[in-house]
């Protein structure tokens, strides 16, 4: 018999001291090895797969998998008028790049993706497969833009 103490034990020594780590570890086994799981152990995946969509969590695989990109109102500069935040983030390593506009377009939208997001991606070698718009009831001209591959 192993004392409650020996099994958290064997958990921190195998970075599973929490049950979405152990849950993570068990998808990962599955995917690699091909195991039978219990119903309970099917349950308790597909539980934390809802949680995480649930919380807006975005399943991505490696860099240039998916990216988002998002609009933000700054402010008004006296003079200047609006001010506005164009944001791309890559899903999976949390790289963000951002650029000022004084325009809310899709031809601002755009621009960032090739003033910044494309040369950047390009000269680390890497393919920019998806862009999604983060919110789009808030920007309804980007709906039509970035749906698939570039």
């Amino acid at each position: 018999m192993i004392s409650p103490a020996g099994v958290r034990g064997v958990w921190l020594r195998n970075d599973l001291e929490n049950f979405q780590k152990r849950l993570k570890a068990l998808d990962t086994k599955v995917n690699q090895e091909g195991i039978i799981l219990t119903e309970e152990q099917i349950s308790a995946l597909e539980k934390i797969k809802e949680t995480k969509e649930a919380h807006g969590e975005i399943e991505t695989h490696h860099p240039g998998f998916l990216g988002s990109q998002d609009t933000y109102l700054v402010g008004t500069v006296k003079g200047i008028g609006r001010i506005y935040q164009q944001t791309f983030i890559d899903t999976y390593c949390r790289i963000a790049m951002v650029k000022l506009y004084t325009d809310k377009t899709a031809i601002s939208a755009a621009d960032l993706l090739n003033d910044k997001v494309i040369p950047f991606f390009e000269k680390e070698n890497i393919k920019l497969h998806r862009i999604i718009p983060f919110l789009l009831k808030n920007a309804p001209f980007m709906q039509n833009i970035f749906v698939d591959k570039i």
